[in-house]
């Protein structure tokens, strides 16, 4: 069980409680969001608030809570307690899945000191300092990517100056640009670098509104802030900071130096994680001017629309709900990191997409060889990059050694495999790409990690690897041969030894006599209870101990050749160790070889991928056509949405789209709920972002331009927490588009304005869509249940009417109706949104579907709607008015012999031939 039983109570005994409860209650107060657990050397400890979060969070119960009763406290303490896997297991998932930031106490003084100190903080943006602790058996999938950011309003312009550290690949990056009054530059530096906790300087005053606006820009993406004192945001030891951690010379080389805001940022940065307090990390750093443009951007709500990463704990079936899910067939964790980031950075420069394309093409070719690199090379590369951060920490073993070393074994046979497939490469523009992306870089990884190898060869026992031993051979140091030596003939005197006692005592070896290396005595002899007698009153043999398992004994000899033993076998381990250490620090020397390296095969490692994905789609993926943006329409024949068409029972329907400059720029679709509106433009968005990362894309043929950015508002999501309602959140969202898009930009609008009053929903629906059409001119596709707004492209040429198609067949009264619906997307006009249908296709009660047609009839009636025009003649109405007002006169004289059923029943029969023959009386009728 993960939690404590009578061993872990008794280490906190009620002796203890009042000097730990004393120590408790002076602890600084816990901030929120962070966890405070108490390392207890076997295992972890968490008190209070922390002791119920991880009772509900881990074990989902209560009733593993214990209470420590002290007469320091003035009502008892909940607490419990976590093994040390478990306790692993609770931290990795608090700071990469929820987001919480923690603190270890370790005791200060031993296990019974009742002081703690704070040992270990480590937050979203920073696993450092217990990266080791939580990762050792696992990759890192995702960097933990920290940013600092500071605020400057000059000449009326909102300035932004920022720093962002990626520690894991020791870079630092820098920005600094001007954005408008909603943040949506931030909102895409934050989405492109993958952020996972936000510095901001603090606003004690809450007087600093621009501070709030981005505070809660950031916490709506999902990213943890941390607030710092806004004085820490200074430049004064910057250029001494950066001189030690950067590489040699890039310091004076460096133009980011005239980046004044951006430095403080990163002067902040430095300090929050630590940086100068690692001797590891100095002259390892690069740094970076980090260009926005460089890449296609992207705000949250795309992220969200377009599925682009799954949901925190969506595992098993719902991995292809996702596109990272459905496109991750990745066999290294390099790949993984590279798939997640190009994902996130869209490419923007027309060569680079083509370039990507183009070696997809070439993988899909070679299948054959794809599948050997795939299968007996990438799944046993390491995570180098990984293993080349345990090197410069100066953590790495000889196992890390021998790891790096097998990878380096498999380089050539990776460049074997790629040169000949080059050779068959279809024109020379080909080859010397794949000469110049693969080939050159691993000829020069090759012969520079050949040294490496030899090495490995000639100081590690590789033999004793299948024991699972990692050791240096004892031939390669004098010193450590000698030692080898004298351990063997020491061995072999024990044995002799134990031969000579098992003939003096004529006993059999291995079953009467056993020889041991006891854990208190050293090297002895162990006879059965039964053999005990033998040794009786023995000079030669001294009796050590007697127990259930036999009587250990030794002699003098044996004494002898066991301490000797333990002297030699010290001098071996000691020039061991130090040869372990000389090794390590040889291969530590090779880490920017290795981490170079790491970032080819992740690179053949994706674009394998994309071109396995594409192989074996069950529908075909092909390659888009992509044009230099502004200059090209976008057409899409069939095209499907990636992930949905994967789902189990799911026959998909592929449709045509069609964004031409200047006659369909604008596309509205309408049609009914559950048509597939919200599919058709959530897969056009998805098709885009796929063609600008490199990768093939699910229709029969494609064709499209370079977008410098998505923008949605889809779906409905509030932050009541934060104070934020649906309806908020829709205009915020809808505000960042109208202040970001371009005439590049691609826009996706789902169901605008229906979360306020129709009359609202409608007017802003109509103004924001003349907004984009006339002014914007982006290409955008809206889908709407407001069907007025298809008069816009009356007013507007480029705007098109697009409807998803739905089959209506009468039923058997005249107001019932079959809706099928087809899934498919037409031009024109759908002018009913079918929502009764689709409510009672779900199962709601007959007497609610009535009442919610005549509701709607009504509405209808008061807002004098076309269709209910077209459903009753003025002259249907006359004579059913007529019909109606008679029947309810005479209704009500028969009414007053006081039985209203009998009288309504009664009446009816007199009247049901006119009702019958008047559609509109019939109508009212039944509606009663």
């Amino acid at each position: 069980m993960m939690y404590s039983e009578e061993k872990k109570e008794k280490d906190i005994d009620n002796s203890a409680n009042d000097g730990f409860a004393t120590f408790y209650k002076s602890m600084p107060k816990r901030l929120e969001g962070t966890i405070r657990l108490f390392d207890r050397g076997e295992f972890y400890s968490a008190y209070g608030d922390d002791a119920n979060y991880v009772a509900n969070e881990v074990f989902k119960t209560q009733t593993v809570l214990k209470q420590m009763s002290s007469k320091k406290l003035k009502q008892p303490l909940p607490f419990l307690s976590l093994n040390r896997i478990s306790a692993q297991s609770f931290l990795r998932e608090a700071l990469t899945t929820r987001q919480l930031k923690i603190e270890i106490w370790e005791s200060e003084g031993g296990k019974k000191a009742q002081n703690y100190v704070l040992a270990k903080t480590a937050s979203p943006g920073n696993l450092q300092p217990v990266e080791d602790m939580l990762f050792a058996s696992s990759d890192i999938l995702s960097a933990p990517i920290s940013m600092a950011i500071k605020l400057s309003v000059k000449e009326g312009l909102l300035h932004v100056g920022s720093a962002y550290c990626d520690a894991s690949s020791r870079e630092l990056g820098l920005s600094e640009f001007v954005d408008n009054d909603l943040f949506s530059n931030v909102e895409s530096l934050i989405i492109q670098l993958g952020v996972k906790e936000c510095l901001l300087p603090s606003n004690d005053k809450g007087n600093d509104h621009d501070l709030i606006k981005l505070k809660t820009l950031i916490e709506r993406c999902g990213i943890v802030v941390t607030e710092v004192k806004p004085a820490d945001f200074n430049t004064k030891d910057i250029e001494q900071d950066l001189d030690r951690l950067l590489k040699e010379g890039a310091v004076k080389q460096s133009s980011e130096f005239d980046m004044k805001m951006a430095m403080s940022s990163a002067s902040v940065l430095i300090n929050y994680l630590g940086l100068m307090g690692d001797t590891a990390n100095f002259s390892q750093f690069s740094l970076k001017n980090h260009d926005l443009s460089h890449y296609m951007k992207l705000d949250a709500s795309a992220l969200r629309a377009l599925s682009l990463f799954p949901s925190p704990g969506e595992v098993g079936g719902a991995k292809n709900m996702s596109l990272y899910g459905l496109l991750n067939h990745c066999k290294t964790a390099q790949g993984q990191r590279m798939l997640a980031q190009w994902l996130k950075q869209p490419l923007m420069t027309l060569h680079e997409i083509h370039a990507r394309q183009n070696l997809v093409e070439w993988f899909m070719l070679e299948t054959e060889r794809r599948g050997l690199i795939r299968d007996t090379i990438m799944t046993k590369m390491p995570d180098l990059h990984r293993l080349s951060k345990r090197f410069q920490r100066g953590v790495a073993n000889l196992e890390d050694v021998v790891r790096t070393y097998q990878a380096c074994l498999n380089i050539p046979h990776l460049l074997e495999y790629i040169q000949t497939g080059q050779e068959s490469a279809p024109d020379e523009k080909l080859r010397l790409l794949i000469e110049e992306t693969y080939v050159k870089p691993l000829q020069d990884f090759s012969g520079s990690l050949n040294m490496l190898i030899e090495m490995v060869e000639s100081t590690i026992d590789l033999e004793e690897l299948n024991n699972h031993n990692y050791v240096i051979k004892p031939d390669f140091d004098d010193d450590l041969k000698m030692h080898r030596s004298k351990l063997e003939e020491i061995r072999d005197s024990l044995d002799e030894e134990h031969q000579s006692v098992g003939s003096d005592l004529g006993l059999e070896l291995g079953k009467k006599l056993h020889m041991e290396r006891h854990q208190t005595y050293g090297y002895c002899f162990r006879v059965t209870k039964a053999e005990a007698k033998s040794i009786a009153n023995k000079k030669a043999y001294h009796e050590l101990s007697v127990l259930k398992s036999g009587t250990y004994f030794r002699t003098t000899t044996l004494r002898d050749l066991g301490e000797e033993y333990n002297e030699v076998q010290s001098a071996y381990d000691k020039k061991q160790s130090s040869l372990v250490k000389e090794v390590v620090g040889i291969a530590a020397t090779y880490c920017p070889v290795l981490e170079s390296l790491d970032n080819v095969l992740a690179h053949v490692d994706v674009l394998m991928n994309f071109a396995f994905v594409a192989d074996n789609a069950a529908n075909p993926f092909v390659k888009p056509e992509v044009l230099e943006k502004g200059t090209s329409d976008m057409l899409l024949h069939e095209a499907r949405h990636p992930c949905l068409e994967v789902q189990d029972g799911v026959d998909f329907i592929a449709n045509d789209v069609t964004l031409k400059r200047d006659e369909s720029e604008f596309l509205i679709i309408t049609g009914p709920n559950m048509g597939g509106k919200s599919t058709y433009i959530r897969q056009i968005g998805i098709i885009a972002l796929m063609a600008q990362v490199g990768c093939y894309v699910p229709c029969s043929q494609a064709t499209v331009p370079i977008f410098d950015c998505i923008l949605s508002r889809v779906g409905a999501g509030d932050s009541q927490i934060k104070g934020i309602s649906t309806f908020m959140a829709e205009m915020l969202e809808t505000a960042t588009i109208l202040k970001s898009a371009t005439r590049d930009s691609l826009i996706i609008i789902d169901e605008l304005g229906r979360g306020t009053s129709t009359y609202d929903g409608f007017g802003l629906a109509w103004a924001i869509s003349e907004y984009i059409a006339v002014e914007l001119r982006s290409f955008c596709v809206f889908a709407s249940h407001f069907h007025e707004l298809t008069s816009l492209s009356n007013q507007q040429a480029h705007v098109k009417n697009m409807h998803v198609v739905a089959h209506v067949q009468q039923g058997q009264g005249d107001d019932d109706e079959d809706v099928s619906l087809l899934y498919k997307v037409e031009p024109g006009i759908s002018d009913k949104s079918f929502g009764i249908n689709v409510a009672q296709m779900a199962g709601f009660p007959d007497s609610v579907i009535k009442l919610a047609k005549r509701k709607a009839d009504e509405l209808e009636d008061v807002e004098g709607s076309h269709e209910k025009k077209q459903k009753f003649t003025d002259d249907d109405i006359n004579d059913g008015v007529s019909v109606v007002k008679e029947f309810m006169q005479a209704f009500a004289a028969s009414a007053q012999d006081g039985n209203e059923h009998d009288a309504l029943m009664s009446t009816y029969d007199t009247y049901k031939d006119r009702i019958e023959k008047s559609r509109w009386a019939q109508y009212v009728i039944e509606s009663l």
